[in-house]
């Protein structure tokens, strides 16, 4: 796989209205284009982001086979969601996005099982027979276990289809020990930030790109943080990463993801529904705390001469 740089957009599954909070595939093949007209590296499908413990079997397929369709069509990249707690269904649910045709599959540590590094190896391996590329997801403060340095690259090591870390445990010290071990790696293995906030020292200690919730409505500005620091305009990156700092910050803060960026993205007018339970919706309030937000990030931009994307957002837009 050629590896992905940049910023991958970590999509939201949109819903429709109705009772069941069907998923809307329109408005996905929508999000999806939108994406492929600003400059996103890649989507990824089926995450935390898109809302995936609450995805049925079925529609967990529909979304990776759709969303797979639009982005071969528009030359985006496309990674899929395929983890789980159980081996077996991770296996089958990789699989399945591999005979679809995604480029490659996140896969986050089984959670609530909390299995041992034996575990953990063994259940990499049985994925990595899939053939597809894999990028491991480690996200600790959900599923109670974390991937070591030492450990990722025991799993590097041993699973030649590891080609990615997605490091969302907010450990800068663990993530600069990681990528100073994957020196001696005899292959490349990417290590991408899982916290927009931490983008620009993720990038600075080794790190290609990021898998961004932000990214759903600062597409352009998520790709040119990256792009700025990888073309070494270090400065430029740093006043974009300290602009977006408080915002992005407080959109995993005022409420669970992905209740704050779904807010978001319907105060602007984008219609991708509400969360589904046991996530609930924001406050009015914490709606309103993001609406102040976004008018000091679009101020910070202005008083640094840098272009802004220009996010309005809308009080009575919220999904309520």
């Amino acid at each position: 796989m050629e590896t992905i740089s940049g910023s991958i957009v970590a999509l939201v599954t949109p819903f429709n209205e109705d009772k069941d909070q069907t998923v809307n595939l329109d408005k996905l093949e929508e999000l999806i284009h939108y994406h492929a007209d600003r400059g996103t590296s890649g989507v990824l499908v089926c995450g935390t982001t898109g809302e995936s413990p609450t995805l049925n079997h079925q529609e967990h397929e529909q979304v990776i086979y759709r969303s797979t369709q639009v982005a071969k069509e528009r030359g985006i990249k496309i990674v899929a969601g395929t983890g789980s707690n159980s081996t077996i269904e991770a296996v089958r649910l990789t699989t399945h996005a591999a005979q679809i045709g995604v480029d490659a599959c996140l896969i986050v540590t089984p959670y609530y099982n909390k299995p041992t590094p034996a575990g953990l190896m063994a259940h990499f391996q049985e994925l990595d027979s899939v053939g597809i590329p894999l990028i491991a997801y480690n996200i600790p403060g959900r599923t109670g276990i974390n991937i070591t340095p030492s450990t990722f690259i025991e799993l590097a090591h041993s699973c030649q289809n590891i080609v990615g870390l997605k490091a969302s445990n907010g450990n800068l010290d663990e993530i600069t020990e990681t990528a100073y071990l994957l020196r001696a790696l005899p292959r490349s293995c990417a290590i991408y930030s899982g916290d927009d906030s931490l983008t620009l020292p993720i990038l600075a200690v080794g790190g290609i790109g990021v898998i961004s919730v932000a990214a759903n409505i600062l597409p352009k500005t998520m790709s040119q943080l990256v792009h700025e620091y990888r073309s070494k305009n270090v400065d430029k990156a740093r006043l974009i990463a300290q602009n977006i700092h408080g915002f992005c910050r407080s959109l995993l803060k005022v409420g669970a993801n992905p209740a704050p960026i779904k807010a978001v993205m319907n105060m602007a007018g984008m219609q991708v529904g509400s969360v589904r339970k046991p996530i609930v919706e924001i406050s009015p309030e914490q709606a309103a705390l993001l609406v102040t937000l976004n008018q000091k990030m679009a101020e910070d931009f202005t008083n640094t001469a840098l272009s802004y994307e220009g996010l309005n957002l809308t009080l009575p837009r919220l999904i309520k």
